[in-house]
């Protein structure tokens, strides 16, 4: 796309946005589409040759938009990080697709995928021991865990150990400022030594392309180390990632079948607006699982149907309204708990509205009430 192109497409996207607010009462405010309806909408891989901007602005209205408020975005998000694991030649264990129990999510950068990677896995192990061991505190298991790192990697692994309360040890590097096993061994055989527990070690973190110098650190070597210690591997190349697309650059990347996550910045050489941190991992409950709140608020009634992954007395009758408020699609509430109470919330977020909306939405709010109430009392 050159400036004369980028500069009428721009005009355009602006007209669509525009359009698109004026016309955003005649929208229909709850999707009709289902968990799930994406993925067979869209292609399984990117496209060798690009699409026109005709054709990617039809597929937004068509197969976008019908699910906008949601479960469009997330389901794009899934299947989009598909394809550019797939770019990547990943091992389909880190990959969505057909079942998989793998698969990729948009960080910030590559230093909330550190941190990310490392609580869950502290909470993993946790709670794998404590399952063995009920008499096990946290605060116990808590004090034995040690994390490894090499000394090139970046700052923000110390900071992620720092925030995560575990020790962070850093493993020297080779003369070319690589980690290497055996030096990994030799740490894991001295905090054995010194009464720490290396199984208990949660993150390992290879880094492929140093911030400083970008050297790449040897994945066949450490990673069946981290797998028979049972220690979790994360790979961190968020500067030289993109390379790996490159079939000449992807053997840089052998022995990342040994990790359980892996994260690389789109951010960076792929052009991509920050922020853009791409983070894959083996199992998605593994991240659920560690960050997983269930607050009313958040609550859906597909999310536990295992078609999306979801990334964060007087009761009955204010369900079975709010089923029917939701049902209908002319207005969407969440609720909440106060206290033992099951609570409506309405909520007015957009500039927009206006009194005239209000009062529809309340009206509408009674009239379906009503007709609980009713039901109730037949």
């Amino acid at each position: 796309m050159n400036a004369s192109e980028f500069r009428r497409r721009g005009k355009e996207m602006v007209d669509y946005m525009a359009n698109y607010m004026e016309g955003i009462e005649g929208r229909q405010v709850y999707p009709d589409v289902e968990p799930g309806y994406l993925r067979p909408l869209i292609p399984a891989a990117a496209p060798q040759e690009p699409d026109t901007f005709e054709d990617i602005i039809n597929d937004v209205e068509k197969i976008i938009m019908p699910g906008a408020a949601s479960p469009a975005c997330t389901e794009l998000e899934t299947v989009m990080m598909d394809w550019l694991g797939k770019m990547l030649e990943l091992p389909k264990a880190f990959l969505n697709e057909k079942a998989g129990e793998g698969g990729g999510v948009i960080q910030g950068s590559a230093s909330e995928a550190t941190l990310v990677a490392l609580l869950a896995a502290r909470t993993k192990v946790i709670h794998r021991l404590q399952a063995a061991s009920p008499e096990l505190t946290q605060a116990a298991i808590m004090e034995k865990l040690v994390a490894y790192s090499s000394d090139q990697a970046h700052s923000s692994v110390e900071r992620a150990g720092l925030i995560g309360g575990v020790k962070l040890k850093a493993i020297p590097s080779d003369g070319n400022f690589a980690m290497r096993a055996s030096a990994l061994q030799e740490a894991l055989e001295r905090d054995k030594a010194a009464g720490l527990i290396p199984f208990f070690a949660i993150q390992m973190v290879a880094t492929l392309g140093t911030t400083t110098c970008c050297s790449f650190d040897n994945l066949l070597e450490v990673g069946p180390i981290c797998n028979k210690e049972d220690i979790w591997l994360h790979v961190d190349a968020a500067y030289a990632g993109s390379a790996f697309i490159c079939p000449e650059f992807r053997h840089l990347l052998n022995g990342v079948e040994f990790a359980d996550s892996f994260n690389f910045n789109p951010h960076k050489w792929l052009l991509v607006n920050f922020d853009c941190s791409a983070m894959w991992v083996k199992k998605r409950t593994d991240l659920t699982g560690a960050f997983r709140l269930d607050p009313t608020y958040l609550k859906h009634s597909h999310q536990d149907s295992g078609l999306i992954t979801d990334y964060r007395g007087s009761n009955k009758v204010n369900e079975a309204l709010l089923q029917r408020i939701n049902s209908a699609k002319k207005i969407h509430l969440v609720p909440c708990h106060l206290r033992d109470k099951f609570v409506l919330r309405f909520a007015i977020c957009s500039r927009t509205v206006e009194s005239a909306h209000v009062q529809r939405a309340w009206e509408h709010i009674k009239e379906l009430a009503a007709d609980v109430l009713r039901a109730e009392r037949e």
